[in-house]
């Protein structure tokens, strides 16, 4: 079993250990414990569940639901003029404010850097989670200016065999309070992420030359120039990201 085949599994386990009996699940588990980046994933999606958890345990049912649901279910039968839609009448409108507020916490919790994370964390982490681009185009100058009109840090001078990328699109993040820009390019197929801040915003090492470093099925470089920390992540693997670099 790989990690992707024990992720998949792992994503049905539940908080408590539950399901540890189940022979996929116990299979699953041998391999987060053989891998440390598996236990971290593991224990971050513990986390969430737990979160989850302890937040729908705070959510209370309207009073008189069950006896609304049973009325519905049993005039079903009647004509009702003008019936309103299921999902707006008012004894559904309470339990559609509390999926809001759960999904609302799942998404914050899945975008968020822990609490600890560098920068290079926070970025796999972020493209591991899926995103969206708000501003779409293949002119670099373009979407610099966007990023500009957004307060984000604009890249100085990327390495030249950037020019060879197809723009797009940018964004900009929180990253533990402070703006940080994301530009993607792609090539051939694969896509190359990267993220922009300022020095003072993330600090770390202050190398010129790229740093490389591998997480999972993620390759991430991270260097500086004299305003800008920049870290790129992709899944292109490690010789295409040095070749651009």
């Amino acid at each position: 079993m790989n990690n992707t085949e024990a992720k998949f599994i792992l994503s049905a386990y539940r908080p408590g250990g539950r399901d540890a009996g189940d022979p996929a699940m116990a299979e699953a588990l041998a391999q987060a414990a053989r891998d440390p980046e598996m236990g971290a994933w593991l224990a971050r999606e513990q986390a969430h569940g737990n979160a989850v958890t302890a937040r729908l345990r705070e959510i209370a049912p309207p009073a008189g639901l069950r006896d609304a649901i049973l009325a519905g279910v049993r005039a079903s039968g009647r004509d009702e003029p003008a019936q309103r839609a299921w999902w707006a009448r008012p004894t559904w409108l309470p339990l559609a404010a509390a999926a809001a507020v759960v999904l609302g916490l799942t998404a914050w919790w899945r975008l968020a850097p822990a609490r600890d994370a560098t920068m290079e964390e926070f970025a796999v982490d972020f493209i591991d989670h899926g995103f969206e681009l708000p501003k779409h185009s293949a002119d670099l100058a373009v979407l610099k200016t966007w990023l500009g009109e957004q307060h984000g840090p604009l890249p100085e001078a990327l390495p030249a065999k950037f020019a060879e990328l197809h723009a797009l699109g940018c964004r900009t993040l929180d990253f533990r309070g402070r703006e940080i820009s994301l530009v993607c390019f792609e090539r051939g197929g694969k896509e190359f992420h990267v993220f922009v801040a300022r020095r003072d915003d993330a600090p770390g090492a202050a190398d010129a030359a790229p740093r490389f470093l591998e997480r999972g099925k993620f390759v991430a470089a991270t260097w500086t120039d004299s305003k800008n920390r920049y870290v790129l992540v992709s899944a292109a693997g490690m010789d295409a990201v040095k070749q651009l670099l």
